[in-house]
This record gives structure tokens, C-alpha cells and sequence, in this order.
């Protein structure tokens, strides 16, 4: 019998990507632990329960990234994962008008006629821009970002793939793609609409989560990483996880255990151990011991070289790169517990887009100047904030006649300006309190009745994402989606097939992996299929992984 902490592949953090790397290697009969230092499993897709009769997606709040693939291989329906799609949204300004983004084509139509005849006539040839651009780089998602400089033969086939499908788009298309990854958000919008306010609400999706400006080069992809994701074949199109984002990973979870896997949580890893080149294992922080010949990392690229690897062992080359990888905090989270579901006066009754994505914003130059206060160590004066009340569609969020509502702020800094000097430590009480009531003024615009309303509130730091979920700097995405941190530079060049200069130790979360951040799930498939490839060849393979 094989000695319990001995296993074929150690996976370090129950993240999603984790979870989900794990599954597919115990779908190939490997004998997989995952080590998770929290007492429950998920990372930054979990469910909790903080306040008695509500249920908080603490972290990640919406869900539309998940490839169907996956979803499909690992049988998550079974599990109990269910997407229940949301539609429109909306953004409200000081003077009580609103702009209503809704999913049927004849009401945004009219919607935005209603701010510009001149943007309604555009935005159907700017939304075919969008829909190019997401079916160009989706088939990507779940490949291998191949190494340029490399003579493999897999390297060589990934590349001449992508060259064929560049040279599929044509000469013009092609210019138009290349322009489209390096131009800012705001470049691009003003170059489609005239109104300020359908610019502002359409602006959102490229700064969210990054240190980025809405006039930051390479930000137009950020909005496409937003709008690449699909809900039941919808693409664009966002969900709610029944019961939370957790739903996802508890569902990976069972998927794994029913494969054969070991979860074991509750002690984080201290030192990943390393003996003549290769991984060995892995030290707790309680001082258990657990050893593989293959070892999986779902930390950052940053946590897993730079705090649990000897730096001995890797080329200083290497080192010095993971050191430049950009990984910025620049986001905050409240979750409220609300009594009743707040008023919008603005708005119609029952107005559809309220069950979306709610912003208070009315310009471009707003978002800048809130891009500012984040440079200077300062959260915004008048933050974007991307707000829902999930209940209205999924009522097991919140006792009866309650609702449940999260908020995402941008921009908050990790190292938060105090007495003239920037630490993430100068997160206290206070400033969180602080911060938590700028938003609430922002949010006041749109449902000035919201502190009447508020039954708990919690509110999430930068600070509060590291310490808890691992997030370096609290940032969403595990390191910027900038141009040079994409395919074969993600994480370092040379270094994006999901391994290491270390035997057996490879990546598998989206920080350090192709292609990025988000619930998606890719980088842990994609990982996991690099794995088998390289770690155990012979090994039976189905669905995605083979």
C-alpha cells in the first residue's frame, strides 16, 4: 500500500484553476493530493457565509469565463454547478438620467438613440468589432502558448497555427487586430461614440482590475478578457453560480474527490521542496511533509519562486524576471446584506437592467481622474464601481425579502498612502471605514435610500484579498494583462508551457499561466495537460486533456 504522504502530483492551492488541474490528473489515474492553507476550499471563487440567513461570492462575484469544455469534460452539472444568466445593466449619473444597456438589440437600439442617434447608428458595427476580436483569440484559450524562440516541434506547430489563423483575417483585419491589443479603451470608444455617458459604461470593462487607466495602452484587451466568455453559447453574455461563486469550486471539488483525489486543508505551504534540480515534495506550515515527483503550483509567479522556492535553485535569469512581473493591487470588494432591495429612483419599475450590472459614472475623463487618485496612493474620490444584487435572481443568496449585494471598486491601492509613506499595512479599520463610506456616497447617486437598507457590510481591501486568498496585492487578475505579460510572455519568456527551471515543478493557476486571469479554468486544464504530457505520456487521457 502507498504510504499516505506519498502521491504521484501535489497540487498547492484549492483554487479553481487547482481543483481543476488536479481533476484531470486524477482522471489519468494519478494519485493527487491538493494542499489548501484556508479551512475551506475555492480561492478566490468561494462562498461564505458571514452574516447569519446571507450568502457572500467573497471574492469573484460573476461567472462567465468558465469554459464549456471543461465544464462539460468534468461532469460539473452533476456536481451541482448552475449559471443563471443575467442580462443589461446600467449607469446612472448626479442628474438622475441613466444609460440602460440591455441584451435585446431593438431596446438598446432605442436606448441609445435616446443619448445619441449618431451612437445608435454606430454601435452595431462596433459590437461586430467586439464579437471579431472574441472569436479570433477564444480558440486560443484552451491551447499552449508556444515558445517563440524555440526549435520543438510542439513550439513550431502552436506557432504556425497561430500564423495561419493571423493570416485567416485577412490583411486589413489583421492591421485591425493588432492595433485593437494596443490601443487604450478610451482611444477606441471615442473613436465609436460621441456621448459621454454610453462611453463611460461601455469604458468599465477595460479597467476593471487592473493598475490601468480608461487611456492606458492595451486596455481594449482587458475588455475583450471581459467579453470573451459565454453563457450558454451567448457570447459576452454573464452569469450568478446558484449559491454563490463557491458553487463552481465545490463542484470541481467533488469532481476531483470522485476521481480518486485528496484534499487536504487548513496548513499552507511553507517550502517546496527541491533536491538536485527537482521537486521532491512539499513542507507545510505546520511541519507535515507530503512528497511527488510532480508538483503543481497555483500561487502567483511571484508567491511561488520568490517565498517557497530556494532561490539557489533557480537561475538568477529567471529570478530577475518573475521580480519584474507586474502584479498591482488596485481593487476593493463590499459585500452588503441588505433588509429589502434598495430604491432606484431613475429608473422604471422593475426595470430589467436593475437584475445587471449597476455603475454610477458619466465620462471618460471621470474614470482618468479616478485612475489618478489610484497613482497617487489614494483611492478614488469618486471610484467605478461595478455593483450587483445577485438575490433578485438567485433568492438562496438571502433570507426572504432580503437581497445580497456586491460591489466592486476600482480604484483601490494596495499601498495605501498614510503619513507619507505607501504600505499595504495602512489598510486599518479606519481607512477601510473610510473607504467603504466614499463608496457608499457613489452608490447613494443611484439608490439614495442604500445605508437605510444595510443589514452588514464587509468590506475588502486589497490588503484583505492577499492575506486571505493569496491574491499578491489583492489583484484580481494575478498579475497585469498587458501586451507583455500575454501568451508566450506569461508568465516570463521561455517559460509560458506551464513549467519551471525546476524538475516537476510546473504552474497551473492564472497569474503565472496562459491565458490569464478570470474563472476560467484554462490555465488549470491547460497545465494539467502539459503535465501528462511531459510527466507521465503513457497515461490514459480523455475529453480535453487527451
Amino acid at each position: 500500500m502507498r504510504p499516505q504522504s506519498s502521491f504521484d502530483a501535489i497540487i498547492i492551492g484549492a483554487g479553481h484553476n487547482g481543483l481543476t488541474a488536479a481533476a484531470y490528473l486524477a482522471r489519468a489515474g494519478r494519485h493527487v493530493l491538493v494542499v489548501e492553507k484556508n479551512d475551506w476550499i475555492g480561492g478566490a471563487a468561494v462562498s461564505r457565509s458571514l452574516h447569519e440567513g446571507w450568502t457572500y461570492s467573497n471574492c469573484s462575484y460573476v461567472c462567465s469565463l468558465l469554459r464549456r469544455e471543461i465544464a462539460r469534460d468534468l461532469d460539473l452539472p452533476k456536481y451541482g454547478l448552475q449559471v443563471i444568466p443575467y442580462e443589461g445593466g446600467a449607469s446612472f449619473t448626479p442628474n438622475g438620467d441613466y444609460f440602460a444597456y440591455y441584451s435585446d438589440h431593438h431596446a438598446l437600439q432605442r436606448e441609445m438613440a435616446r443619448h445619441s442617434p449618431r451612437d445608435a447608428d454606430a454601435y452595431p458595427r462596433y459590437a461586430q468589432m467586439i464579437l471579431r476580436q472574441c472569436r479570433f483569440i477564444r480558440p486560443f484559450l484552451l491551447r499552449d502558448a508556444p515558445d517563440p524562440a524555440s526549435l520543438r516541434p510542439r513550439d513550431l506547430g502552436e506557432m504556425a497555427y497561430m500564423v495561419k489563423q493571423a493570416h485567416g483575417l485577412g490583411r486589413k483585419e489583421l492591421a485591425e487586430t493588432l492595433r485593437f491589443w494596443t490601443m487604450s479603451i478610451g482611444d477606441l470608444l471615442d473613436e465609436h461614440f460621441e456621448s459621454d455617458l454610453i462611453k463611460a459604461h461601455l469604458a468599465g470593462s477595460g479597467i476593471i482590475g487592473t493598475g490601468l487607466g480608461v487611456y492606458s495602452p492595451g486596455t481594449a484587451y482587458v475588455l475583450l478578457h471581459h467579453y470573451m466568455g459565454d453563457i450558454d453559447g451567448g457570447i459576452g453574455a454573464w452569469g450568478f453560480a446558484r449559491g454563490g461563486m463557491g458553487a463552481i469550486s465545490n463542484a470541481l471539488g467533488a469532481a476531483f474527490e470522485a476521481a480518486g483525489g485528496t484534499i487536504h486543508v487548513g496548513a499552507g505551504v511553507a517550502q517546496i521542496l527541491i533536491k538536485e534540480g527537482r521537486v521532491t515534495g512539499v513542507a507545510l506550515d505546520d511541519g507535515t511533509e507530503f512528497h511527488a515527483p510532480v508538483v503543481a503550483s497555483n500561487m502567483d509567479v511571484k508567491r511561488t519562486f520568490l517565498k517557497h522556492v530556494d532561490r539557489a535553485a533557480l537561475p538568477e535569469e529567471f529570478t530577475r524576471a518573475v521580480e519584474r512581473f507586474k502584479i498591482r493591487g488596485s481593487s476593493a470588494k463590499l459585500n452588503i446584506a441588505l433588509d429589502r432591495l434598495p430604491a432606484f429612483p431613475a429608473a422604471p419599475a422593475n426595470a430589467s437592467f436593475l437584475r445587471g450590472d449597476l455603475h454610477v459614472s458619466q465620462s471618460l475623463w471621470e474614470l482618468e481622474r479616478a485612475y489618478d487618485d489610484w497613482k497617487g496612493g489614494r483611492w478614488s474620490a469618486r471610484p467605478y464601481i461595478d455593483m450587483l444584487i445577485p438575490s433578485q435572481i438567485d433568492p438562496t443568496m438571502a433570507p426572504p425579502g432580503s437581497h445580497m449585494m456586491t460591489v466592486f471598486v476600482q480604484y483601490a491601492p494596495y499601498d495605501l498612502a498614510a503619513d507619507g509613506q505607501r504600505s499595504g499595512q495602512n489598510w486599518t479599520d479606519t481607512a477601510r471605514h473610510a473607504l467603504a463610506e466614499t463608496v457608499l456616497d457613489q452608490i447613494t447617486i443611484a439608490c439614495p435610500d442604500i445605508r437605510e437598507r444595510i443589514q452588514h457590510m464587509e468590506v475588502r481591501s486589497p490588503l484583505e484579498l492577499e492575506t486571505e486568498v493569496g491574491l499578491t496585492e489583492g489583484n484580481i487578475f494575478q498579475g497585469e494583462l498587458t501586451f507583455d505579460q500575454l501568451f508566450f510572455n506569461r508568465p516570463v519568456p521561455g517559460y509560458s508551457g506551464y513549467g519551471s527551471p525546476i524538475g516537476g515543478l510546473y504552474l497551473c493557476g492564472s497569474p503565472p499561466a496562459h491565458p490569464g486571469g478570470g474563472v476560467m479554468a484554462a490555465p488549470g486544464a491547460n497545465a494539467a495537460r502539459a503535465i501528462l504530457r511531459r510527466e507521465w505520456p503513457r497515461a490514459p487521457r480523455k475529453g480535453y486533456a487527451a
